[in-house]
């Protein structure tokens, strides 16, 4: 390139970057000077717990990275090796693919009776909280539980999450269980630095004045919300509204090709303007639950989501 290309080229970078410090600077005077949230795909999008799609975690995170990801929620009951050698190279993985680990989703269930049951609950809590940490994961999703008195999930969700108690109970005497079983997975919790995020799930968590219920009856810093923004069936933004001011993580769902078992039609600009309000600044987390194949849904809705949430 001749000296004359050359400071043609330089006038013009120099006029991109005074274009761009200038957008910055008036962006920063109008008093919006956040940072685009960071963009995570749940390894969950890519089989829906259906056997015949079943992937492997590491080809999860490569296909993440390749996407335009930039991390990964893990979903345990998906990991078949927990052996410190398996993690150790996931992690290794994700550095290489520049992604970060950002989330572990586990299941457990604290809403019976049975005191056995539930500590064996607590116990699997402790145990995932102990991959989290080896994994260097900060945060992992936590359910209270539900009753169990639905035939199968699919009638679960036909009657959009509601389920009778077992006979004799109420849900009154499951919140003391709930509440005693995570004071037991606090110590541990803040022992390792991974904060519980208690999710809007069904059962007791189902809505948010019995999820809130939970949360502030513990009053702890290391159980906060995880907000599923698909998970409050009917009028969610209020119901979002309400617990986002505890909200650490959020999965946000996605229904191309309609959805495996309902399909909402959610205002991601809404529920984005709900979460600056609360200054939430952490991860949106995409749980595609659609039935389009996820190589051409999931850059849809990465696409969606970097809109809403930029």
């Amino acid at each position: 390139m001749d000296r004359r290309a050359f400071l043609g080229t330089a006038a013009a970078a120099g006029l991109s970057m005074t274009s761009t410090s200038a957008a910055q600077a008036e962006s920063s005077s109008s008093g919006d000077s956040r940072r685009p949230h960071r963009i995570a795909a749940a390894t969950y999008s890519f089989w829906h717990f259906d056997p015949s799609r079943r992937m492997p975690i590491d080809q999860c995170i490569r296909h993440s990275a390749e996407l335009g990801f930039d991390g990964v929620d893990i979903l345990h009951a998906q990991m078949t090796d927990e052996s410190n050698a398996y993690l150790q190279s996931l992690k290794r993985l994700a550095l290489v693919c520049g992604l970060d680990l950002c989330n572990l989703s586990t299941h457990q269930g604290f809403v019976t009776p049975d005191a056995e049951r539930r500590q064996r609950s607590v116990d699997h809590t402790l145990r995932c909280i102990d991959i989290a940490y080896k994994l260097g994961i900060p945060c992992i999703r936590i359910s209270a539980g539900r009753w169990g008195t639905s035939a199968n999930f699919n009638e679960l969700m036909a009657n959009k999450g509601i389920e009778p108690p077992l006979e004799g109970y109420s849900d009154e005497d499951a919140y003391p269980w709930v509440i005693e079983s995570l004071e037991k997975c606090l110590p541990m919790a803040e022992q390792c630095g991974v904060t519980l995020a208690l999710e809007n799930h069904w059962g007791l968590a189902r809505t948010p004045e019995g999820l809130l219920r939970i949360v502030n009856a513990i009053d702890s810093n290391w159980l906060k919300v995880l907000m599923d923004t698909g998970n409050f069936l009917d009028d969610p933004y209020d119901k979002l509204e309400k617990i986002a001011p505890q909200t650490v993580f959020v999965q946000a769902k996605t229904y191309f090709g309609g959805g495996v078992w309902y399909t909402l039609d959610l205002d991601y600009d809404r529920i984005a303007a709900i979460l600056r309000k609360h200054d939430y600044q952490g991860y949106i987390c995409l749980e595609f639950e659609g039935k389009e194949d996820w190589r051409t849904a999931l850059p849809k809705s990465l696409a969606l989501l970097r809109r809403a949430f930029s």
